[in-house]
């Protein structure tokens, strides 16, 4: 027996109400996330349509393409999920939200190569928790049975209802695929990672003196390292020597083209030079569900 026809839906239906602006008009190197969203799903699905509330039906960045209207409003992403499985029973939904701007298509394709038809669905284990990630997962059409059933209990959360049912977990080929954006610190940071880090300059000799710094980590990075922040004494001259010092002392794995770096709260260069008690701070992006 062949697997059901997969589909494909980008989630735009949310409210970014801690971005404060539509998340799917936001930009990377001149495209919109929605429209990034939909070039790396809609070759490798058999249709892909845009996730939408009722409100939205008049917008024109959303209705350049198919839509799915949510039929239960105010749901998050679970209305728009089980809205495309009620749409189009038959057929299994590759569900992707559109604020991910590090995804690549080879992490969608590694999804569909290892999808389990039978089971409920196949998703991406998070690297922060280990817990399901639905918004870039493949809903089976049984699952729509078991979307109905919580929603009917008053259980709304895609996360929760993945970490209950039969679901093949993968690990992410990379990493940083799924980290999203909600603020517009995570999105400038972002934009920032997505351009070209600089490389690190070299220490000239006159520099090599040793400086007492601050570092602040956060995300990823403060797991990583195992604190919130640190002083220590360092020959490091720039921020992109004292990162490469960091790797080395904490074992930090995030590349410096993912990261942006501040000194003394305000965004720097990566050859800037420190000077002793300075505050330092490389920005991840974050990861969410």
């Amino acid at each position: 027996m062949s697997a059901p026809d997969l589909y494909g839906l980008v989630l735009t239906g949310g409210r970014s109400r801690r971005m404060q602006r539509d998340k799917a008009g936001l930009e990377y190197a001149g495209k919109s996330q929605l429209e990034r969203a939909m070039e790396l799903l809609t070759p490798l699905v058999t249709r892909c349509f845009v996730s939408v509330r009722p409100d939205q039906l008049n917008d024109p960045q959303r209705t350049a393409y198919d839509t799915i209207t949510d039929i239960k409003p105010d749901l998050g992403p679970m209305g728009g999920i089980h809205a495309a499985l009620h749409s189009y029973p038959d057929h299994a939904w590759l569900i992707l939200a559109c604020d991910l701007p590090f995804l690549d298509r080879a992490t969608l394709q590694h999804l569909i190569a290892q999808r389990a038809s039978t089971r409920v669905a196949t998703a991406y284990r998070s690297r922060f928790d280990g817990q399901p990630e639905p918004l870039c997962a493949i809903f089976e059409p049984r699952s729509l049975q078991i979307i109905e059933q919580s929603l009917a209990q008053d259980q709304q959360c895609p996360r929760g209802l993945l970490s209950r049912s039969d679901v093949k977990l993968l690990d992410l080929p990379n990493p940083q695929a799924l980290d999203n954006i909600n603020t517009g610190e995570e999105y400038a940071a972002a934009t920032a990672a997505l351009g070209a880090a600089p490389t690190p300059a070299p220490v000239p000799a006159s520099t090599a003196t040793l400086r007492r710094l601050r570092v602040r980590y956060f995300a990823v990075l403060r797991e990583q390292a195992g604190r919130s922040t640190e002083e220590l004494e360092t020959q490091a001259a720039t921020p992109g020597e004292l990162y490469e010092e960091l790797r080395r002392r904490r074992g930090l794995t995030v590349a410096p083209e993912f990261l942006r770096v501040a000194v003394n709260d305000e965004f720097g260069d990566w050859r800037s030079l420190l000077a002793d008690g300075d505050t330092v701070v490389f920005l991840p992006p974050v990861a969410g569900g």
